[in-house]
């Protein structure tokens, strides 16, 4: 059984019902008028089986842990095997033997913390592998056979046909996971600082009575700490040592981060450093195929119960990028600053306007929308000019 080619042409790019197409060839625009075509990044399709309807196909749920693996195994539509339990190089090298068998292997996992090396070595091992959003498989009874043992089944029933059964994610390049460790170590390095200036604050407010200022290790404040307890001061040098320490790497790699986009045009209220997080975040904005693809990859998207003639809407779902829907929050608040003919904010002025409430609310929203048009800036398919937005 094949899969049907996915139909890649979104929404803005169907003609209109009852466009005057006849007018169009009668009367062109001067060559003068006629506008550019934006250049538009090749779309990336999410991962789908390649079926091999001429060899024997073993089917392998993988529940993964960092010590070892339990797979269940299924060989074309019989019954599930028994559970068994693999260290990652022994299912790395199994699966090499099934593959010099003649098999057509197909793995699929949960995506978790320990990254995309067991992927890539089953794939380099001859194997179809493919990784889904972490997920509720059995219900209240969860165990590593249950688990992994549904996994298999609903891989089966996936390459069937049955779409509904799992939702592939996208693996980045190894370039990409990068790029994006970097922006994620700067974020780590900011809390690794406040900790420690947060603990220098506590110890001298418990030994001391005493209110630190604000940026207490600076040159100029630490001079003014030379009258506390000779105990407290020692404890606050070795504090101060650390911070000093991470601040350099910091300040360092934010000189790194912002040379990829420092001669980039941006518009203004946007920094560099949020430029690159989000690019970092996102790994290639040519990944989504419409506008709806990008909002919900926000989780600024609205939840819903509705049954029946009743419709209830309720707060965002929160089911996306954490890090990118802080920072388009944090760009909305800017942006309504520095960038007044924004078009998007225009047709939400009333609502802007009506309350610190629905205010916030309406910033939500246009932190989606603002992803929207972050992704159609991004990907050419419009300008900063089009968008009503002012370059810094």
């Amino acid at each position: 059984m094949t899969f049907k080619t996915l139909n890649t042409t979104s929404h803005e790019d169907k003609p209109k019902k009852g466009a005057s197409e006849p007018i169009a060839a009668i009367a062109p625009a001067p060559p003068a008028l006629q506008p550019k075509a934006a250049v538009l990044l090749p779309r990336q399709p999410l991962p789908t089986p390649v079926l091999q309807p001429e060899r024997s196909a073993l089917k392998l749920g993988l529940d993964v842990h960092l010590e070892f693996i339990m797979a269940v195994a299924q060989r074309d539509h019989a019954s599930a095997q028994a559970p068994r339990k693999f260290t990652p190089e022994q299912l790395v090298v199994q699966v090499r033997k099934w593959v010099s068998q003649g098999l057509a292997v197909y793995c699929v996992g949960e995506s978790c913390g320990f990254g995309f090396v067991l992927h890539r070595q089953l794939v380099a091992a001859g194997a179809q592998s493919f990784l889904i959003t972490p997920m509720a498989l059995n219900g209240k009874r969860k165990t590593d056979k249950l688990d992994a043992r549904a996994l298999c089944v609903r891989l089966s029933r996936w390459l069937d046909g049955n779409r509904d059964e799992l939702s592939p994610i996208r693996i980045p390049t190894l370039a990409e996971q990068h790029r994006r460790e970097g922006t994620r170590r700067r974020q780590f390095l900011a809390r690794e600082i406040r900790c420690l200036a947060n603990r220098g604050h506590g110890q001298v407010a418990e030994y001391c009575h005493l209110k630190l200022a604000h940026r207490w290790w600076g040159a100029r404040n630490w001079k003014k700490l030379a009258g506390l307890d000779p105990w407290v001061l020692g404890v606050l040098e070795k504090l101060r040592d650390l911070i000093v320490a991470l601040e350099g790497q910091r300040q360092q790699l934010e000189v790194e981060l912002v040379a990829r986009v420092k001669d980039q045009p941006r518009p203004k209220g946007l920094g560099d450093l949020t430029l690159v997080t989000l690019d970092g975040e996102v790994c290639d904005w040519g990944r989504f195929y419409n506008r709806k693809q990008i909002g919900s990859y926000t989780g600024c998207c609205p939840g819903e119960h509705s049954s029946g003639g009743k419709r209830l809407v309720g707060s965002i779902d929160r089911m996306g990028n954490g890090r990118v829907r802080a920072l388009l929050v944090e760009a909305v608040w800017r942006f309504l600053l520095w960038q007044p003919n924004w078009k998007a904010a225009q047709r939400m002025k009333v609502k802007l306007a009506d309350g610190s409430s629905m205010r916030k609310k309406t910033v939500i929203a246009l932190a989606r929308q603002l992803a929207v048009d972050l992704w159609r800036w991004r990907t050419g398919r419009c300008t900063l000019t089009d968008l009503g937005w002012v370059a810094a």
